[in-house]
């Protein structure tokens, strides 16, 4: 059998591809030689393999086979010999097919080495030659550099000396005859060479200046001992002559192209005039053309435009009138800056001349017209607006022409400082600006206080239903002495005068000083107002005294003469009581301005402060200085009030304490164990009086005011109760009033007074215990007392009857 029968191109393949496989090769082989397969057929103990032989059912077949078990073995046997011997010799063939190959590789590699190294050294070569050549080509081009170089130079001298030739040529015709223009050649007649003559013509000028300069000026004197005869002076005069008359030709050219609005050739003639003074001429004519300028209608219609526009009640609103103008006036620049930048070839000098011609003219005419200048000595009346209106108009033309300079200098002006130029009109203004503002605070306090004396603006000021007016002062009564709403006023003005401050003095050190002047005129209006309004409550106290010493009579008159000398002490007390409560009214309040000033100066003025070194201290020292006086007053009224309250507590108890009430007759009735009558009035009158203290003083003020009543009120407790005589059950009675008194002032939150009265508390005993207890009492609870309680022992009913002056004799010494 052939080995191509044996072995399939496709398993060849396999093979060689490595993806051979056993199974398909064997079957490959036999498949021509056994025979198919019965799979339908199952596999029992009693089938007979292919010899006939069979195994036993019993299992005795199971220990071997005997006879052929595979009948085709022998046929494949020489198949499998043969496909070894084949592939044998196939891995020979393929190993030497290998070897073959393995050669021809190497050789292969081995000539492309060298032909790679060949090829190596040909680009280095190539490389070294195009090295060379771009050596030689830069040397080339810097060579024709040069060459270029000389030949650019040799062409500008070659320029420069045809025009040197020519300029000479020119000078020559210059310094002909002194005034003689009419040999000149076409250059400086022909008007469409304008442009080139006026170069020509200052190169010249330039020349000719230097010339004589060099030779010693215009007077041809000798100068180094050496004679020099300059002939440079014709040509000077004549080309300044020259120029001038160029210049006024063009000058009416332009002005020609200005009224028919022809861009093009004002620009051109701009330009030529450009080289004349950089054209300050051409720039100057310019602006002064323009009819903003020219005609007075439009300054007329200035002013009309600023008053023009009215605020409230018709009054002209001038700041709105001039935001009106100023943007009018915007408009205008803002048109003219368009065809400056069409026309001048330097747009931002003549905006600079045109900017600075509004600002000198027609603001200056606007502010000039609606700030004259105001006299401290003759001041504006109150019926014009006063002061107040002048700076008002003051400030807010100053921010409006400020923010005018900042729009036109966004639009353009050159390096014109405007906005420095918008200081500069209101510089006349600012200069006694501070002094006008004191000025000002000043006539609107006094207008006020006019105001309010004549009943003026009661309702707003003083809301309350009090009587309006106090006859002896004309000012309003008691309860409406003092206002916030005034002071508040007050506040206003200085806040918008501290604004208005800020705006008109940029230097923060100067602005300091001029807020300290203006805030001391705070100080000293809320002071003067405050002190004035603590006195007039004052007044009304004083009056209450007076008219309660007016009613004061002896125990020695008629019943009816006591009566309505009873009624006229109880309108007294009345009058007494509305005016301590209206001067606690008139401390709160002032009370209520001092806080209102406090909060003014940290918001808007404590931070204006703080660039100067001590202001700020300074300052609070000035307000608490002029605070102190209103202090002063209203520690002195407080007093007053004391003296009243008390006055009156002694009149009830005067007027209400009984003898019978501590010495009560043995009638069999059970004892009362009420506080008198006397007791009941006069808390009840303190805690009505007491609402308006509570009310109107607040810390260390209420606290003082509280314990300072306390001690008058125990002094007059025991100054009152030395008039009468106590028995045991008098004494009982007493020291209820006692812990009455003792529950009321524990309200006032004062512990010295606490512990007066509850040291009265104790005090009263003398009054219960048995005369043989007293020295106890005395030498144990009342030791730090005994003086007090000595008088107080005096005045028991058994004080003579018990002797008890001896029992206490042994404590007395």
């Amino acid at each position: 059998m052939k080995w191509t029968m044996l072995l399939t191109p496709f398993s060849i393949s396999q093979l060689l591809q490595g993806a051979f496989s056993f199974d398909d090769f064997f079957q490959n082989i036999v498949t021509d030689v056994l025979p198919p397969a019965d799979e339908s057929k199952p596999f029992d103990g009693s089938q007979s393999f292919g010899n006939g032989s069979s195994v036993d059912s019993g299992g005795k077949g199971n220990d071997f086979l005997v006879g052929q078990p595979f009948a085709e073995a022998g046929v494949l046997l020489p198949l499998c010999r043969d496909a070894r011997s084949e592939l044998v010799e196939l891995c020979y063939k393929v190993d030497s097919r290998l070897e073959n190959l393995k050669d021809e590789v190497s050789n292969y590699d081995s000539k492309h080495e060298q032909k790679f190294a060949e090829l190596e050294n040909g680009v280095a070569a190539l490389f070294e030659s195009f090295s060379r050549l771009d050596s030689r080509i830069s040397g080339v081009g810097q060579t024709a550099a040069r060459i270029g170089d000389h030949l650019q130079n040799a062409d500008a001298q070659r320029k420069a000396a045809s025009q040197t030739i020519d300029l000479i040529k020119y000078l020559m015709e210059f310094n002909g005859s002194l005034g003689d223009l009419m040999e000149l050649s076409s250059l400086f007649t022909d008007d469409a060479r304008v442009a080139e003559a006026a170069a020509v013509a200052q190169k010249l000028r330039l020349i000719a200046e230097e010339g004589i300069g060099i030779y010693g000026g215009y007077s041809g004197q000798q100068k180094s001992g050496t004679n020099v005869t300059p002939g440079l002076e014709v040509a000077v005069s004549n080309l300044q002559d020259y120029c001038n008359e160029l210049e006024n030709r063009l000058l009416i050219r332009f002005d020609n192209a200005a009224q028919k609005w022809e861009l093009s050739t004002m620009a051109e003639c701009a330009k030529i005039l450009s080289q004349f003074n950089r054209g300050s001429s051409a720039m100057q004519r310019y602006v002064a053309s323009r009819p903003m300028f020219l005609d007075a209608e439009i300054m007329n219609l200035d002013a009309r435009t600023v008053k023009g526009e009215f605020g409230p009640g018709g009054v002209p609103n001038v700041t709105k009138g001039l935001q009106s103008l100023y943007k009018e006036i915007a408009e205008t620049v803002r048109k003219e800056a368009a065809t400056v930048s069409a026309v001048f070839p330097s747009p931002d000098a003549v905006m600079a001349i045109l900017v600075q011609r509004v600002m000198e003219q027609r603001v200056d005419n606007v502010v000039a017209n609606i700030l004259p200048r105001l006299s401290l000595t003759n001041p504006r009346p109150m019926e014009d607006g006063g002061f107040q209106e002048y700076l008002r108009i003051l400030a807010g033309s100053y921010e409006k022409t400020q923010e005018l300079a900042k729009e036109l200098h966004a639009i353009g002006c050159g390096d014109l400082d405007v906005e420095g130029l918008a200081e500069s009109l209101f510089s006349s203004h600012r200069e006694d600006y501070v002094e006008i503002e004191q000025a000002s605070l000043t006539q609107l306090f006094q207008h006020r206080v006019a105001e309010l004396k004549s009943g003026i603006g009661l309702d707003a000021a003083y809301p309350t239903t009090a009587p309006r007016l106090n006859s002896r002062n004309g000012m309003a009564s008691a309860n409406t002495t003092i206002s916030v709403t005034v002071v508040g006023e007050f506040v206003q003005w200085n806040e918008e005068a501290i604004a208005r401050c800020t705006l008109l003095t940029p230097q923060a050190a100067t602005l300091a000083t001029n807020v300290r002047a203006i805030f001391l005129c705070l100080l000293d209006q809320v002071s003067q107002y405050t002190t004035e309004g603590l006195e007039r409550a004052m007044d009304a106290l004083n009056e209450a005294a007076q008219q309660r010493n007016l009613y004061s009579i002896g125990s020695t008159v008629s019943r009816r003469v006591a009566a309505a000398a009873a009624t006229a002490a109880e309108a007294a007390a009345a009058a007494g009581e509305r005016a301590v409560r209206g001067f606690m009214v008139a401390v709160q309040r002032a009370t209520s301005n001092v806080a209102l000033v406090q909060q003014h100066f940290v918001n808007s003025v404590a931070r204006l402060l703080l660039p100067v070194d001590g202001a700020h201290a300074s300052c609070c020292e000035e307000m608490a200085t002029a605070m102190a006086l209103s202090e002063a007053s209203a520690l002195k009224g407080l007093q007053i009030c004391i003296d009243t309250i008390m006055a009156e507590v002694d009149r009830l108890l005067a007027a209400e304490q009984k003898a019978i009430d501590y010495k009560p007759t043995d009638d069999g009735n059970a004892p009362d164990h009420r506080p008198t009558n006397a007791c009941t009035k006069v808390t009840s009158y303190l805690e009505h009086m007491l609402e308006a203290a509570y009310g109107a003083l607040e810390g260390l003020n209420k606290q003082a005011f509280m314990t300072e009543l306390g001690n008058r009120l125990y002094k007059g407790l025991l100054g009152h109760w030395q008039r009468f005589t106590f028995s045991a059950s008098g004494g009982l009675r007493l020291k209820r009033d006692v812990s009455e008194y003792a529950e009321f002032v524990r309200s006032f939150k004062a512990p010295a007074v606490d512990e007066k009265f509850e040291l009265l508390g104790t005090l009263v005993n003398v009054f219960i215990v048995a005369p043989d207890s007293l020295p106890t009492l005395v030498d144990s609870s009342l030791k730090q007392a005994r003086a007090e309680a000595m008088r107080f022992i005096e005045l028991r009913e058994d004080y003579r009857s018990a002797k008890i002056a001896s029992r206490l004799t042994a404590l007395v010494h």
